[in-house]
């Protein structure tokens, strides 16, 4: 069964601690001990300039080109987006590192239709 189809189809990055990462952690294990379906993913960046250099324009239209199209390796997305092949292959490694990109075997996919960002404008909670 294709990971694909047992993830929702929207991302949610959020900037925050590891106590927020924390709490929405307990939250989905409460709702899911009442028996709601929990099929969300979240993604915590500790600060807003990683979640920048995280999702660099770069690496955005690399993500959409393999959303749209898929890839079967580095190099041939390399090619298709006209990129160095190193550079391509670091933003690989780092977009799948964070969640964003995964492999089914040999393939790279983008299982996300769309990725929301959340960014705090204070820290009291």
């Amino acid at each position: 069964m294709s990971n694909q189809k047992l993830l929702p189809k929207t991302a949610q990055l959020h900037v925050g601690s590891l106590k927020d990462m924390g709490n929405r952690f307990i939250d989905a294990w409460h709702r899911a001990e009442k028996g709601e379906v929990v099929n969300e993913t979240h993604i915590t960046f500790l600060d807003f300039e990683t979640m920048l250099s995280a999702l660099s324009p770069k690496r955005l239209e690399l993500l959409r080109y393999v959303r749209q199209h898929g890839a079967t390796s580095v190099r041939e997305l390399a090619t298709k987006i006209s990129r160095d092949y190193k550079n391509v292959h670091e933003d690989v490694v780092a977009l799948e590192a964070i969640g964003l990109l995964l492999r089914e075997g040999r393939k790279i996919i983008a299982p996300w239709d769309e990725v929301q960002t959340s960014v705090p404008l204070s820290t009291a909670t």
